[in-house]
């Protein structure tokens, strides 16, 4: 196999276009020119084109790993199936993780706290927060620290019913909705009857 021309790609910065006699194209970095020499008109073994397209697939994956990173955080877990759903095999899109988390611009235990503290944020208890630590991914050996960053259960349950009824006492109706509003927030049910009888209210049975 020949290299018929060599040329810089014009939409992605970094990524080198090999063209074969063949008719073939190798999407490089500029990393894999340099490493392996390439010019035009050489000449590539069978030997060095495989070690030449797995150099390329983990550069590539690694590339693709730092943009989505750039964009927005995420759990090493998400990032790895995002590059998979790119194309990037099993072991390519673990080395990206892996080189990633090493290099520090993933960190599944400062995710975690983020993403608790973000839940804090929008009102969430510590249900809602295990439930978006699960989809996005955290292992759960963090789980524990990260919900350390709720606030206590108690006050945010009060700030929200002060904050719906306004000094009013509720109708047996309005405090059904309100309890089931909590609940679906990731309060738990005692949680929500402790605060209802910090109001003086009366409670039911779960």
């Amino acid at each position: 196999m020949r290299i018929d021309r060599i040329e810089a790609s014009r939409h992605k910065k970094g990524r080198v276009l090999v063209f074969l006699d063949d008719g073939t194209c190798l999407k490089v970095t500029e990393q894999e020119l340099l490493d392996f020499g390439l010019r035009p008109g050489d000449g590539l073994d069978s030997s060095t084109l495989a070690r030449l397209k797995a150099a390329a697939g983990i550069s590539n994956t690694k590339a693709a790993a730092a943009s989505l990173v750039g964009r927005r955080a995420m759990s090493r877990r998400d990032l790895e199936r995002k590059l998979r759903d790119k194309g990037a095999s099993e072991a390519e899109a673990r080395y990206a993780g892996e080189w990633m988390e090493a290099i520090g611009a993933i960190d599944d235990a400062a995710y975690a706290a983020a993403l608790v503290r973000h839940c804090a944020d929008l009102g969430y208890g510590p249900a809602r927060a295990r439930e978006k630590l699960y989809e996005k991914g955290v292992p759960r050996a963090l789980w524990d620290e990260a919900l350390e960053e709720l606030p206590d259960a108690s006050g945010q349950i009060d700030r929200f019913l002060a904050g719906k009824l306004r000094g009013r006492t509720p109708d047996e109706k309005e405090k059904r909705q309100l309890t089931g509003a909590l609940v679906r927030r990731g309060f738990s049910w005692d949680d929500v009857r402790a605060a209802w009888g910090r109001l003086g209210a009366e409670t039911w049975e779960e």
